[in-house]
């Protein structure tokens, strides 16, 4: 399941980088969740971090959600330390975020966290009934 789950948010992460790109109202310069072309970039790796990991084994895809999670989580709490009463700011001098940004980081680490937690493992064994 954590493979799955790996392999589902390393797409979604992607496709979010890639509409980084593009004009729209939700993801960009301009959007509802402020990024620029480092943000894009970093989600495009991250989702190929989370789809490579969750393409080798169950083990890895936990610890990819497991990490993701907890990246995520420390960047949704420096952006809110830095940000302060401006509302969005240059993180660690190379992304842009905003306040909405930092709450969606905090969010996105509690899921991947939870997804973790809660991915029972498959060992590639069939179950056989005993009738």
């Amino acid at each position: 399941m954590a493979k799955k789950l790996s392999m589902f948010f390393g797409i979604v992460f992607v496709l979010v980088g890639l509409l980084g790109f593009v004009p729209n109202p939700i993801v960009g310069p301009n959007g509802y969740f402020v990024t620029n072309t480092a943000h894009d970039v970093v989600h495009i790796l991250v989702g190929a971090i989370l789809l490579s990991l969750g393409y080798l084994s169950e083990h890895a895809a936990k610890l990819a959600l497991y990490g993701t999670g907890a990246a995520y989580l420390l960047l949704g709490v420096l952006g809110f330390v830095q940000i302060g009463g401006s509302g969005d700011v240059m993180l660690l001098e190379a992304v842009h975020v905003n306040h909405n940004d930092n709450w969606l980081h905090v969010v996105l680490g509690v899921v991947l966290i939870v997804s973790g937690l809660a991915a029972k493992e498959q060992h590639g064994h069939v179950l056989r009934s005993t009738h």
